[in-house]
């Protein structure tokens, strides 16, 4: 049965986190509204590469214009099914926005599918919503989730795994999307 689901973004949201989610998701049929805060239909964000090139961090290059097909202002919570969050340097400052945090409590609440990769739980925990989840992330928000109060589930080495913990769906980066779509959209279904 077809969800409707919204993905929040900004600028210099990872590439592949928003958009092989977005496409995933709607090749399964399901209705995706990508957002971002102040900005409208039509507009586009700008997206970054993180790449694991065997530095102690991934790399970041200049990814694609990633064009949004909503309205932040306009978009009622109520109205969806299920939430994605994708990682990037655009989660370190919508979890600044308490338009974000209202609207990631809202999902939490209601225990509506939250899929969050890498940075994305960064919106997580600045909303209040991890305590006492098991979740992942990329490694270096892992301070983060435990000082908020998460249990962190060790990703892989090849960051390629994903972690359940109800109606949460979490994973360390893109490498992981086969197992973190999958899982997400098993949750989907049962939702």
């Amino acid at each position: 049965m077809s969800k409707k689901i919204l993905l929040l973004a900004g600028d210099f949201v990872e590439d592949y986190e928003v958009m092989v989610p977005f496409q995933t998701l709607l090749t399964f049929g399901h209705t995706v509204h990508a957002v971002c805060p102040d900005k409208h239909l039509g507009d586009f964000v700008a997206t970054a590469i993180h790449d694991f090139e065997g530095h102690q961090t991934y790399s970041e290059k200049p990814g694609h214009r990633f064009r949004l097909n909503a309205t932040f202002a306009e978009i009622d919570p109520v109205s969806y099914d299920a939430l994605v969050i994708p990682g990037g340097r655009a989660p370190e400052y919508l979890r600044l926005d308490s338009r974000v945090l209202e609207l990631v409590r809202h999902f939490a609440n209601a225990k509506k599918p939250i899929a969050a990769i890498c940075h994305g739980l960064q919106v997580l925990t600045a909303a209040g919503v991890v305590a006492g989840r098991r979740c992942q992330a990329y490694p270096a928000v892992k301070p983060e989730l435990t000082q908020a109060g998460a249990i962190w589930d060790e990703p892989t080495a090849e960051l390629d795994n994903a972690c359940v913990d109800g109606n949460l769906v979490t994973a360390p980066a893109w490498p992981a999307h086969p197992t973190w779509l999958r899982a997400f959209l098993r949750l989907l279904e049962s939702a």
